[in-house]
């Protein structure tokens, strides 16, 4: 190992020349490091070390003269001189006492020489000069840095916050949280590549840093969105003391007259796009069929307009806030819940591990947490025949039932008057593309979709949810460099909800983001009457938006992948008329549409609860495989980093089997019921 310093790139002069040079301190460090490599690995090693001990002599002052001798030494070693080597690495090391790559060097080099006892003293003497940094040294300077990009990035302060957090990183890349924040960090600030390795820190690194739910917004791959939820679990989760919480036992009510009492756990029941999309659905549940019961796991504050109508609408509301994981789940078995639903999933302030606990004989992941859990107490999930087709369930550790559509609305929403164009900061007959998703959602193969689109279409502009001003001014200049008038990114600032609904209508066409697209915002598009053109892909995220386009009748505004969606995006500019009729019929079937039949919705979620706890009195409730998701996880690591946007679900799953065989040749993998449902079959 040699250390080194920024090169240069002026040819080697005559060997004397060189010396020359050195003796009259006109040789740079980082020149002797160039000419030195150079005559190295031409097999001159004598010559090198002549060079490196002329420098040393005649350049006693330069602050980096530790480096020379380090240098020097390895050179030496390598021409056989170990005894040179030695002197040189004792005396780099008085120069730099705690100079690691030192005292490694010289021990090997005394094992080299056979002296083994003195190589182990070498090494313990470093060990001890370093003792002071220790574990819990490194664990608080790691909190202190991940607690300053905490508070930073509540302040706003993305940038900041970013370098305190990479500093987290490099001192211990294999904890995830600080990676988890930084890469959520630079999502936010469209930050592309998002993912950038360093010498200390590589991809993978960072990639295994991922939540989930970041995960999402960077990556269609459910077969890997899979096994990162279960790793996930087993890191956030382990295995918590059970002993002394045994299972609840089902109780018999079918068929009973007994109503079936359901416990929603939720931090969002409040004014949260989870709240607007449940508080009617829990108020229209069947009080003669259910008992709902609502833990609200989020923080105290003063109880705002939806939490009050949800408050109303359950029968037992109970803030499990201040509440440890054993306590709620306590609370939730003395409440005698039949079927628990988890509606944060891994999302922020969730409660995983009251689920852990198992308070409740039956546990369902639905509506706030687009992916499947991968835990083993999660035993279902509630989506649609969109988002999570047949032949996709082997994405999902849960066994998968229906509804109509996976996104409540609430039919009561408020609504303000409509303003104009011009109060809204848009040209009044420009063709307006909008995407009001968060920034995070933005991906650089997105954005230059975009700016296809853009460039197609003359004096079009694009309308997006404004972020930090550093932020937009970044996407600003991305445009620029495409060649798109930065002028014609147009940033909405923050508005109150009903007023935020309002102006969503002004725009002519809502561009869907990928692979993480549209959730509620595309059904407050819709809402409103605004068109949303969406590409779904395979995992959850990816096709939720193209669920709510064929649940409110315009299942023609789904397009096959990224150049249809560019064209038809181009298309409905160059031809309005076409889209004057999708808004027409959007108008004319909103209220019978599936997207707003909220009845329904409610009956068919009771029916599917009665499901749940006929399956489990008959014996029948189903148990999350999770057999081969390490395998999986490696493998889907591996092809994320490939960085493959886009690919119809037969490319994706070759290149699983193609990899899954290998892995299968050298240690036969067992049965699952994902691709692995016959092993053998990755021999033919």
């Amino acid at each position: 190992m040699t250390v080194n310093i920024a090169s240069v790139s002026t040819p080697v002069s005559p060997l004397a020349s060189v010396l020359d040079r050195a003796r009259n301190q006109q040789l740079p460090l980082g020149e002797l490091f160039q000419i030195a490599e150079v005559l190295s690995r031409a097999g001159k090693q004598p010559q090198a070390v002549e060079l490196y001990k002329t420098w040393i002599a005649f350049n006693d002052t330069n602050p980096l003269l530790h480096l020379a001798c380090f240098n020097y030494a390895v050179s030496a070693n390598q021409a056989g001189d170990a005894a040179g080597a030695i002197h040189a690495l004792r005396a780099c090391l008085k120069l730099d006492p705690l100079f690691g790559p030192a005292h490694i060097n010289l021990g090997r080099v005394l094992e080299d020489c056979g002296l083994n006892n003195r190589a182990v003293e070498q090494w313990q003497s470093f060990a001890k000069a370093t003792a002071e940094i220790t574990p819990d040294k490194i664990g608080y300077r790691l909190m202190a840095l991940q607690h300053i990009g905490r508070v930073l990035e509540g302040a706003g302060l993305l940038e900041e916050a970013e370098a305190a957090l990479w500093q987290a990183i490099e001192l211990q890349p294999g904890k995830t949280e600080a990676g988890q924040h930084w890469t959520s960090l630079r999502q936010r600030q469209c930050k592309w590549p998002t993912l950038v390795p360093s010498e200390h820190v590589s991809a993978r690194q960072l990639l295994d840093a991922m939540s989930p739910l970041i995960l999402g917004c960077y990556a269609d791959d459910p077969l890997f969105q899979l096994a990162k939820a279960y790793r996930y679990n087993k890191s956030l989760i382990g295995r918590p003391d059970l002993s002394g919480f045994p299972r609840a036992t089902p109780k018999q009510k079918s068929g009973t007259g007994e109503r079936l009492r359901v416990g929603y756990v939720s931090s969002d029941l409040r004014d949260h796009a989870v709240g607007f999309a449940l508080r009617e659905v829990l108020e229209l549940h069947d009080k003669s069929s259910v008992e709902i019961f609502a833990y609200f796991c989020g923080e105290p504050r003063a109880n705002d307009a939806t939490q009050m109508r949800i408050r109303n609408a359950v029968d037992c509301w109970r803030d499990i806030y201040a509440l440890s994981d054993l306590e709620a789940a306590k609370q939730i078995r003395a409440d005698e819940i039949d079927i628990l639903v988890d509606v944060n999933g891994y999302t922020k302030l969730a409660r995983t591990k009251i689920f852990a606990y198992r308070p409740a004989p039956v546990i369902v992941n639905f509506c706030g947490y687009p992916g499947s859990m991968g835990s083993p107490f999660h035993q279902y999930i509630i989506a649609d025949e969109h988002i999570i087709p047949p032949d996709n369930e082997i994405y999902y550790s849960e066994k998968v039932l229906r509804i109509a559509c996976d996104q409540p609305v609430d039919r009561k929403r408020q609504i303000a008057a409509t303003p104009t164009r011009a109060e809204a900061g848009l040209p009044e007959d420009a063709f307006v593309y909008a995407c009001l998703n968060g920034m995070q959602k933005i991906t650089a193969d997105c954005f230059a979709r975009w700016m296809t689109i853009l460039s197609a279409t003359p004096g079009s502009v694009l309308w997006l949810l404004g972020d930090a001003e550093d932020v937009n001014e970044r996407l600003r200049q991305m445009a620029a460099q495409s060649g798109v008038e930065p002028e014609r990114l147009i940033f909405a600032p923050k508005a109150a909800n009903p007023n935020h609904l309002a102006r969503m209508a002004l725009a002519d066409l809502f561009l869907d983001t990928f692979p993480y697209g549209a959730h509620s915002t595309a059904a407050d598009a819709i809402t409103v009457g605004l068109p949303v053109l969406t590409v779904p892909g395979k995992s959850f995220a990816s096709r939720f938006c193209s669920s709510i386009v064929a649940a409110a009748g315009v299942p023609e505004l789904t397009c096959s992948g990224p150049g249809d969606y560019v064209s038809r995006a181009i298309a409905f500019a160059q031809d309005r008329e076409s889209l004057a009729a999708i808004r027409q019929s959007l108008q004319s079937q909103r209220e019978t549409s599936t997207l707003r039949d909220i009845p329904a919705l409610a009956r068919r979620l009771e029916y599917l609860f009665w499901q749940m706890q006929g399956e489990i009195e008959r014996g029948e409730t189903p148990v999350p495989d999770l057999q081969n998701l390490d395998v999986y996880y490696e493998i889907g690591a591996e092809i994320v980093l490939e960085n493959v946007e886009f690919e119809d679900d037969l490319a994706y799953r070759r290149r699983y089997l193609e990899k899954l065989a290998q892995w299968n040749d050298y240690a036969p993998l067992a049965r699952d019921s994902r691709l692995l449902s016959d092993p053998t079959s990755l021999k033919n």
